[in-house]
């Protein structure tokens, strides 16, 4: 069985349907696990009192911002190579969530950094970089909706997550090319002196998990939803030519 056998409509739609309900269960429980033990059952930090526990929030959000845009620069290729529609959707579907968790990151990132920097916003190489990223996701979702032949959207909005994965790349790693910047190295780290405490690490590592599986979650309704959309601008098509 070949994995391109899932870019059918239909087998998509099968699977996936299949899928939902487990993924579903899977982000609730995570999710109320990870951020319940991150919120009320983790200690104040020494430095930055009960404002750490915005990480379970921040963290998670920031991550699956970048990944979405990872996401949709995946499948825009595929659809460019090799035109695959369930491909184009899927990318058309994750744009929404990841402007959403961009958005997300950058208040909690807001509401996190006044405290520690004195200020609510700084043109830190990595908080720039995050910002742009959320406007590439606007003019994605825009473009989208000004073209009005699919196909022709689909391959201008392709090249535009090419264009914008370098700023996806530029928030991830910001801080590895400018020393300057305010902004903190990466919260789960390989080095221990970068990396937080375990007693934070673990609730957030969950939290992150159910992150994931949220997005996973959306995506997979998203797509649904453009699928039947799809289908149903077909329908209307063909009985307008009958």
């Amino acid at each position: 069985m070949s994995i391109w056998e899932y870019a059918n409509p239909k087998r998509f739609m099968q699977t996936s349907g299949l899928l939902l309900p487990w993924v579903s269960g899977l982000t609730a429980i995570t999710l109320g696990v990870g951020l319940v033990w991150g919120f009320f059952l983790t200690p104040d930090a020494d430095k930055f009192g009960s404002t750490v526990k915005i990480i379970y929030l921040h963290v998670p959000a920031a991550m699956m911002a970048i990944s979405a845009w990872t996401m949709m620069l995946v499948t825009s290729l595929i659809w460019l190579i090799r035109r695959h529609h369930v491909s184009a959707l899927a990318a058309k579907a994750a744009a929404p969530i990841g402007l959403v968790f961009t958005v997300i990151g950058l208040v909690t990132g807001a509401i996190w950094g006044q405290p520690m920097w004195g200020t609510w916003w700084a043109w830190d190489p990595r908080l720039t970089s995050f910002l742009i990223l959320a406007l590439f996701y606007l003019g994605y979702i825009a473009l989208w909706a000004a073209v009005e032949n699919p196909d022709t959207a689909a391959d201008l909005t392709s090249v535009l997550a090419i264009v914008g994965s370098v700023f996806a790349f530029l928030s991830r790693y910001a801080v590895l090319f400018w020393n300057q910047g305010l902004h903190q190295g990466a919260s789960l780290s390989l080095d221990k002196e970068e990396n937080v405490s375990d007693v934070y690490w673990f609730p957030l590592l969950v939290c992150i998990i159910g992150f994931v599986l949220l997005f996973v979650m959306l995506v997979l309704m998203r797509t649904r939803t453009e699928i039947r959309a799809r289908r149903l601008q077909a329908l209307l098509s063909r009985e307008r030519l009958a």
